[in-house]
């Protein structure tokens, strides 16, 4: 079985969220069933220079994108085992970030006409074309019009992954139909209108053969109102096609035992976590004590990801005896919060505006607690990483939050997090303080995290889960 995702980022080449780590791992783990991935990516500017001194040439095209016709280089690169093909456009693709440009539009048209018109150039066509994102939406509608008629491509199945769908791909209609270079029968309710504009994200979920998502809850909660952003009239149309599977982590690359950014390897150690603790601490200006309780935040720092509940309660938790250490970057209004608690409070809040890997690391590995208040959460990989390194999560009942961490329960003992239900600031303290009570009670703290450890977060369910929705596709 031949599998090409189409995506718009991938470890360990470019990456800006999960979706990089999805389309990473995934492929490795399908390969392991047999499954021949190629992975197909926009060529960055930021990809590593040692990755990008490796690609070769393997066509050279024009790709027609409305009135234009653009340069398009084809080349290949293997890392890790996995077989990558990259669209080389400079003008599109080699600036200083990936995403964010006036003509996005433009750009990822661009490469969903690439990745059809590549397939030309290949020896063999592939089976399925798993595409991820709205960014990749125009190539299952492209696939069913503009080439439906192209030998060999009409026996193609496309499958089309949602990691967010507050992320659409939303433009204006004479735009895309500029574009596209389409008719006005395109932009009907039944393809892509939306709302007086048009949606490359809705082009996806009704052109592709089947649809995924990236948590049984968010399966279901993306046919909601509250949660359907405008679609979700289109997904519970296509209920019958929508497959929940949860995402997972490459356990290899998030190993604490074999993580060259921390100061003490361990796996189930308790005592080497606080030594990773004191470690952090002393790196970020916290009082070196391995008895308080330490709370762990890597995020995107926006409404979706709850910090206006942290903001409310952030005068309370300061009461408490705790330490808390956020990394990430976001809105505007958020970082300030976050800025003006700090300077109130820099013996109890360290923080790191941006990114950083090796710190990020280090945060799982040193911090007791991890938390995760979200409005809502597709899959969230951070939970995972948080179990893997030992780190209790404290999250919200939503989405793949409520599929991944179990409640702790201290009459059965069961249990590997704290969680709540309505996103409310009350709730959100009530359970901090909870985790935090269970902290000072050694027996109850051991048992959540060994009940943690018990757990497999790899990729290899859901990589079965994945080849039987390919079956379904090709047999």
């Amino acid at each position: 079985m031949r599998v090409m995702f189409a995506a718009s980022e991938a470890m360990p080449l470019v990456k800006t969220g999960g979706l990089a780590d999805v389309v990473g791992a995934l492929p490795k783990a399908l390969a392991k069933r047999g499954v021949d991935v190629t992975v197909v990516l926009p060529k960055y500017g930021e990809i590593p220079k040692a990755i990008a001194d490796a690609v070769s040439t393997i066509a050279v095209m024009e790709v027609q994108l409305g009135w234009r016709r653009q340069y398009c280089g084809i080349q290949e690169v293997t890392v890790d085992g996995v077989r990558f093909l990259l669209i080389d456009n400079e003008f599109y693709f080699k600036r200083g970030y990936l995403y964010g440009y006036g003509d996005e539009a433009e750009r990822f048209a661009f490469f969903s006409f690439a990745v059809l018109e590549m397939l030309d150039k290949l020896d063999v066509l592939p089976d399925i074309i798993h595409c991820h994102d709205w960014q990749t939406g125009l190539v299952p509608f492209l696939l069913k019009t503009r080439y439906a008629n192209r030998p060999g491509y009409r026996d193609i199945r496309t499958v089309f992954t949602i990691h967010n769908l507050q992320y659409q791909g939303v433009f204006s209609r004479d735009l895309l139909q500029d574009l596209l270079a389409t008719g006005d029968d395109s932009f009907t309710e039944d393809s892509l209108e939306f709302y007086g504009s048009a949606s490359c994200m809705k082009a996806g979920l009704r052109f592709a053969d089947k649809l995924s998502t990236v948590s049984n809850t968010y399966a279901y909660e993306i046919q909601t109102e509250a949660y359907g952003e405008k679609l979700d009239g289109v997904i519970r149309q296509r209920s019958h096609d929508l497959w929940g599977i949860l995402n997972g982590i490459d356990t290899e690359v998030y190993d604490p035992m074999n993580d060259p950014h921390l100061a003490f390897p361990y796996r189930n150690s308790i005592a080497k976590k606080h030594q990773n603790k004191t470690a952090l601490q002393k790196e970020l200006g916290l009082p070196v004590d391995e008895a308080v309780p330490m709370i762990g935040i890597v995020s995107r720092l926006t409404g979706q990801k709850g910090f206006d509940l942290i903001g409310v309660i952030m005068p309370a938790l300061m009461k408490e005896n705790l330490q808390l250490v956020i990394l990430g970057s976001g809105e505007p209004n958020i970082e300030a919060m976050l800025r003006e608690a700090h300077l109130a409070h820099r013996d109890k809040i360290a923080l790191w505006f941006g990114f950083n890997e090796g710190l990020a690391r280090r945060v799982y590995a040193a911090s007791d607690m991890y938390l995760m208040p979200s409005r809502f959460e597709p899959c969230g990989l951070s939970q995972l990483i948080a179990l893997r390194y030992r780190s209790v999560p404290i999250v919200r009942e939503t989405g793949g939050l409520r599929d991944t961490v179990e409640p702790y329960n201290e009459y059965t003992g069961t249990g590997t997090g704290f969680t709540f239900g309505p996103a409310t600031a009350h709730d959100l303290l009530y359970t901090v303080r909870r985790a935090l009570s269970f902290y000072g009670k050694e027996e109850h703290w051991i048992k959540i995290v060994d009940n943690g450890a018990k757990k497999d977060y790899g990729w290899d369910a859901s990589a079965r889960l994945y080849y039987r929705l390919y079956r379904e596709l090709v047999i």
